[in-house]
This record gives C-alpha cells, structure tokens and sequence, in this order.
C-alpha cells in the first residue's frame, strides 16, 4: 500500500515524495497510542476506528506538508522537489525521534522518543492451516484490505469527477487552470489520499509486528515500496500492487534460499 501511494501521487503531480516512509511510520505510531487507549476503555471495534483515524489524521499532515514544503516548489525544477522531499524524511524522522522529556511544552506531546513501544493487539491472532501452510489471520486481512483499497483507489480516479480531474492535472496543468479547475485543491486531495494509504499500512504493519522499532521504522519500508513502484511502473496503480507482490516473494524466495 505504500507502493500506491507512491504511484498515485507521482502519476498524478511527478512527484517522488521520500517522505512517504516516515509518514507510514507516523501512522503507525498514531495507531500504537489511540489503539492503546481505545484498549485501555473497552471500546468497541477498536482496529476499525484506529484504521480510520489514522489515515485521517496522517493525511491531514501530508496535505499541510504539501503546503509549506513543495507548494513553493511548483513550478521550480524537479531537482528541487527532490531534494525538498528528502529533507522532509530527515526533518520528520529526527523531530520524532527526540524525547519528550528534551522537549518544551506543547511539542513534548506529539514527539514518540528513539525507543520502542508494544502495539496493542486490536485482533486476537488465530492461524489456519490451508494445504499445509500456517497462515494467521491478520495476514489474510492485510491482503483483503490491500485489495479493498486498490479497487476504491482505482474507481476513484477512474471514475469520480475528482479522478477525472486529477487525471487532467496530470496530463496538463496549464489547461487545467484555463479551464477554471483549482489546481491546488486537486494536488491537495492527491496527496491526502496517498498519504492516507501509507497510514493504513503504518497500521498493518504495526499490527503485525507487535511493536515499533523506532522513529526510523520507515526508512526501510519506504525504500522497498518505491522500488516495488517502479517495478510495477511508476504511476501505474496496478502495476504498483504487482510489483509488491513480487518483491514480496523474491524476498520470501531468496531468504528460504539463504537459510
């Protein structure tokens, strides 16, 4: 999923945003400290509203990135957006990373520390034997919301009028504005909901492991999914899927070979 959002958002503005593996890492941790409150008060479907509240809130902070961050850079060359998305990574995974207790008063509340922290367990974990194979239950759900999510994905830029619009954008920003269509708002959406889909798999990941490394959880993720992304055909939301699942079992492939 963090492959989609790659694509999706330099297919639409050419943009390769770095920072999409920090943002994953952001959403994970977001999900860890509302998943363990939800848990701590008894609270119904506790994984759904995590999954959802965090890839609100993460979307909502990409889309204020887009804004100060590559806004300005617009129209500039590509080599400056790039080197702007980088210092993003740096910027996000370094502020994080600090201890609270080395922080002044508010931003001591919204920095996570370079230690790690349990994920509350959202989904009692059970594993089936299909074949002969062990698989869990979380795993299953990871590959159906991945599916989910590409399918809306894909409708939505197919077939809503804000798709068609992003579409346009993508092909051609200049006519775009001669046609009255905000520019702006469409780049904004674009990287909400890109962001939105590195938060939801900030979340599985998270819910998989058990725990959050550090701050710098995502760097490894990120990487992978732009490589997956560009296997797959860069922009190419399908193809983005495609290339992840077969990164997936070269991975898988070659680790079986090596042990």
């Amino acid at each position: 999923m963090i492959a989609l959002g790659y694509t999706m958002i330099y297919g639409i503005i050419r943009l390769i945003n770095f920072a999409h593996g920090d943002l994953f890492m952001f959403g994970a941790y977001i999900s860890c400290f509302l998943g363990n409150y939800l848990m701590a008060h008894n609270f119904r479907y506790p994984f759904i509203i995590v999954l959802i509240f965090s890839m609100v809130v993460t979307a909502l902070l990409g889309m204020a990135i887009e804004k100060i961050a590559y806004k300005p850079l617009r129209f500039k060359p590509r080599l400056a957006a790039l080197i702007t998305a980088l210092g993003v990574s740096l910027f996000l995974e370094n502020f994080f990373a600090l201890s609270p207790q080395n922080v002044p008063f508010p931003l001591n509340k919204i920095v996570f520390g370079p230690k790690y922290i349990l994920f509350p367990a959202l989904i009692a974990e059970k594993t089936y034997n299909i074949g002969g194979i062990a698989i869990n239950n979380i795993k299953i759900l990871i590959v159906i919301i991945t599916i989910v999510l590409m399918i809306a994905l894909q409708y939505i830029v197919k077939k809503t009028m804000i798709g068609k619009a992003m579409r346009a954008v993508a092909f051609n920003k200049d006519a775009c504005l001669m046609m009255g269509i905000n520019i702006d708002k469409i780049i904004s959406i674009t990287f909400g909901i890109g962001i939105s889909l590195a938060a939801a798999s900030g979340t599985l990941f998270a819910l998989t492991y058990g725990q959050l490394q550090s701050p710098y959880l995502g760097i490894w993720p990120g990487l992978k999914a732009f490589i997956a992304a560009v296997l797959g055909g860069i922009g190419n939301i399908p193809g983005a899927m495609l290339g992840s699942y077969l990164m997936g079992v070269s991975e898988t492939f070659a680790t079986s070979i090596n042990s």
